[in-house]
């Protein structure tokens, strides 16, 4: 396919009555259009001082083109190369338009969205460093700045906080890219501008203790204090229930019945009206084992003594291991809903406005229901609290592939169903839910979808670009393609959170702030010696211990 007649009436486009332009549109499709470049032009444009016109025509980079009294500004998707008229045919999505300036032809009043598109023959103009300055100027909304704009260096990237956690936000990228670092950075910033927030979050890996040491409390297995009744039914089910199949239907009925009959003998049960298994009435774990032998010993029982001895043994088993003991030590049945929850959900924040769930140290097999338990009092908080003076709660869940995984079968599906109704119903209510994960192809579909903002880092694998692509809108196509060629500590934001699609350089994080995530030395390391004997002595009583 030829473009002669559109090169030959680009070249008089270039005539000294254009002396700016680099090129045309000849193509119109909705978001996405084609635009004819001069290639000699472009070889011109590259070597201007200004980074932004230096890099006009290239993939990622931005273009504008008058229609009427508005400059509209498009990124350029794909190049090619047409071999008959030496000009090069480039694929632009529409991000928004401006008005023009009278005085100084600059753009002013960016906003996204086109409402008149160009017709075929019209100018395109490189996007300068001033533009730059002006689509990506922060309006008058709440926002925190978290780095440049690519190309530029003095242009800055502001994030809008109402709008990114109002409808959650995720950030993704690849193993060694900068990700918990940049989570960091972007806690950080929101809880300089909002000192009395309320921040959850739970940390698989105790890497953000150190991070925020200053602003917010860490709570791992020693200070916890988790108590084991907040647990509703489908999570007693997860810990206490161990058969599967038909066994475990039984099993989970006899526990529902014991354990109403547990929390019934709390004098609080008596103030509720309608007391039922999830309600969260605290009752003794020596009452439901006592509970269950004496059902065992009924005549009347449909079922023989195997299910009962089952949860007996498991309850007694947890109740004796010491690594439990954050969350069923016989000193958690007090009634301390109230003091718990002001203490995990920073009600008052007392200017520390983020609270770092360290969950590393417990136990594999009751992580997933402490995240649950977690996830589930931030939500029914929310809900209940609806006819109080609203206290948005913020969730941030790292390694988030863990908790809202593909598989709708296995363990771990109380946490799982939770996160999925926070994604979706959460805003409603005050909720905001922030995902951080570099394997987003192992999230349960539409899970991706729910967030508003996007913050892609370096992606390597093909499956996570491409979940990352369909769960991006329209426009941001072009910056998606780049993003296997980001450098480390850049992203790619896009959605609500952001005025336009942006790559962004984020910035340098001070040491204090920065979260224990950083790689090992292995060459620096491996040169050190000496103190082996100490180290592993203290390592092993550690580890007896269970303790840090």
């Amino acid at each position: 396919m030829s473009y002669m007649s559109d090169a030959q009436s680009f070249a008089a486009s270039t005539t000294p009555d254009h002396p700016h332009s680099m090129g045309m549109v000849f193509q119109i499709a909705g978001s996405s259009s084609k635009v004819l470049i001069d290639a000699q032009r472009l070889g011109i444009l590259g070597q201007d001082a200004d980074p932004c016109v230096a890099m006009a025509g290239q993939v990622g980079s931005q273009v504008k083109m008058r229609v009427g009294a508005s400059w509209l500004i498009a990124s350029v998707r794909a190049m090619a190369l047409d071999q008959a008229t030496h000009s090069v045919i480039a694929d632009i999505d529409f991000l928004g338009e401006g008005d023009e300036e009278p005085a100084t032809g600059c753009i002013h009043h960016f906003r996204r969205g086109v409402t008149r598109y160009p017709t075929p023959g019209t100018d395109i103009f490189p996007v300068s460093s001033a533009d730059m300055q002006q689509i990506y100027a922060a309006d008058d909304r709440a926002n925190v700045e978290i780095g440049t704009v690519y190309p530029t260096s003095d242009t800055r990237a502001a994030l809008y906080v109402d709008s990114m956690l109002g409808k959650h936000f995720a950030l993704l990228g690849s193993t060694g890219t900068g990700k918990s670092t940049s989570a960091a950075l972007i806690l950080h910033r929101i809880c300089d501008l909002s000192p009395q927030g309320h921040i959850v979050m739970i940390d698989p890996h105790g890497e953000y203790g150190a991070a925020f040491a200053q602003n917010g409390a860490v709570y791992d297995v020693s200070n916890l204090a988790l108590p084991y009744w907040l647990m509703n039914f489908e999570e007693h089910c997860e810990v206490f229930v161990t058969s599967q199949g038909a066994d475990r239907t039984v099993d989970s009925d006899i526990l529902a019945k014991c354990l109403l009959a547990a929390r019934s003998k709390n004098r609080l049960a008596d103030s509720i009206g309608r007391l039922t298994v999830d309600s969260p009435v605290p009752y003794l774990l020596s009452d439901l084992t006592t509970i269950l032998q004496n059902e065992m010993g009924k005549l009347d029982k449909g079922t023989g003594a195997l299910p009962y001895m089952r949860l007996k043994t498991k309850i007694d088993e947890i109740k004796a291991d010491p690594r439990y003991s954050f969350m069923f030590s016989g000193m958690l049945v007090a009634d301390t809903m109230q003091q718990f929850i002001a203490k995990i959900f920073r009600l008052p924040s007392d200017g520390k406005p983020i609270s770092i769930i360290d969950v590393s140290a417990m136990p594999s097999d009751i992580t997933s229901t402490v995240v649950s338990v977690l996830s589930r009092l931030v939500f029914d908080y929310a809900i209940w609290a609806r006819d109080e003076p609203q206290r948005p709660i913020l969730l941030v869940c790292e390694e988030a592939h863990r908790y809202i995984p593909a598989s709708t079968s296995g363990s771990g599906q109380a946490v799982r169903k939770i996160l999925e109704r926070i994604a979706k119903e959460g805003r409603k209510y005050g909720v905001s839910l922030g995902l951080i994960t570099q394997r987003p192809s192992d999230l349960a579909e539409g899970v991706l979808s729910q967030c508003g903002t996007i913050i892609a880092m370096r992606l390597n694998n093909d499956r996570d670009q491409a979940f990352v692509k369909a769960a991006m809108p329209e426009g941001a196509r072009g910056f998606l393609d780049s993003i296997p060629a980001l450098r480390n500590r850049e992203a790619i934001i896009c959605g609500e959170g952001v005025a336009v699609p942006i790559r962004v350089a984020l910035d340098t994080l001070e040491p204090q702030r920065r979260p224990a995530s950083s790689d090992p030395s292995f060459t620096d390391l491996w040169r050190q010696s000496g103190g082996e004997q100490d180290i592993l002595a203290r390592t092993i009583t550690r580890w007896r211990s269970q303790g840090r």
